[in-house]
């Protein structure tokens, strides 16, 4: 897809860096192949800066009236009504919603067909301050209650911003509620156990320095950051899948950047390659949570 350059050409995005608006269609335009299979039949929110991150952007889930034909959209059910999300199932899509000045995009945890049940769960540590310490140390924790004690596959996303998203792939059997039920008693039960180190409060001034387990996008309608999509923040980070090993020898959750990642992706095998195929179905899961809580009480 061939656009004029007129209004894009030299105008920067990333001010600090100096990366410009070219710069990132170029980015998605080669990212493409790695990032489309996240994106393909998921409901988009996009993240827009017209004029670069200098000026507030904006989230918007419903696509525009001038949007060309050729972008697919779908209706989505809301409480009070409906919206027409943007589907981006193609390169042209992408590289044409970067030149909107699209930076970050945000999908569901579901795909079209089986919209009221995920084919992922998603725990985001969130660290009240900037410290990446912490949220290693959650994700240690967190690893091991899932991956050792409750027999789920476990893969790791730093999400180009502060923290680390930990996921699990479903075998979307399990709807929405029923999904964030599970996720709830877990975060409650690790708040709980320690809750010098855990929180589940939503408001920063109730964390109290202490690491966010956030399971609320858990949720029908609710989103993500998308692998390999770019952050609104200098250097342009990205949000990445990684493995453990990789995991524990980073030191920020935006170590990759669109200048970097194409060197790492040569170098190291994609983590997340198996992720469908290792897919579960949370009942059993579900019986060990609930009798470790048991014991413990």
């Amino acid at each position: 897809m061939v656009f004029s350059e007129t209004g894009y050409k030299d105008k920067v995005f990333f001010p600090k860096s100096g990366i410009t608006k070219r710069e990132l269609i170029q980015y998605y335009e080669r990212i493409a192949p790695f990032m489309l299979p996240y994106l393909i039949d998921r409901p988009l929110t996009l993240h827009r800066f017209p004029d670069g991150i200098a000026q507030k952007g904006f989230f918007q889930k419903h696509a525009s009236d001038y949007f060309p034909d050729w972008i697919k959209t779908v209706k989505i059910k809301k409480k009070d009504g409906w919206v027409n999300h943007v589907l981006c199932n193609d390169q042209d899509t992408l590289t044409y919603l970067a030149y909107q000045g699209t930076i970050s995009f945000h999908i569901t945890l579901s795909r079209l067909g089986k919209l009221d049940y995920p084919d992922r769960l998603i725990f985001d540590l969130d660290p009240s301050g900037n410290d990446f310490e912490q949220v290693m140390n959650g994700a240690q924790v967190l690893r091991k209650l899932l991956g050792e004690t409750l027999n789920l596959p476990t893969y790791f996303m730093l999400t180009g911003s502060k923290g680390v998203h930990v996921v699990v792939p479903l075998m979307c059997v399990e709807n929405f509620d029923e999904v964030r039920a599970f996720t709830k008693q877990i975060a409650f039960y690790l708040a709980e156990k320690y809750p010098k180190d855990f929180t589940i409060a939503m408001r920063k001034d109730q964390r109290q320095g202490r690491l966010f387990i956030d399971y609320l996008r858990n949720s029908y309608a609710q989103t993500a950051i998308c692998p390999f999509s770019v952050r609104a923040f200098e250097n342009a980070p990205i949000a990445l899948p990684v493995s453990w090993a990789e995991l524990q020898v980073i030191k920020n959750s935006q170590a990759f950047t669109i200048k970097s990642i194409f060197k790492r992706i040569m170098k190291v095998e994609d983590p997340w390659k198996d992720f469908q195929q290792n897919a579960v179905i949370l009942s059993s899961p579900k019986k060990k949570m609930q009798n470790l809580i048991g014991t413990e009480d």
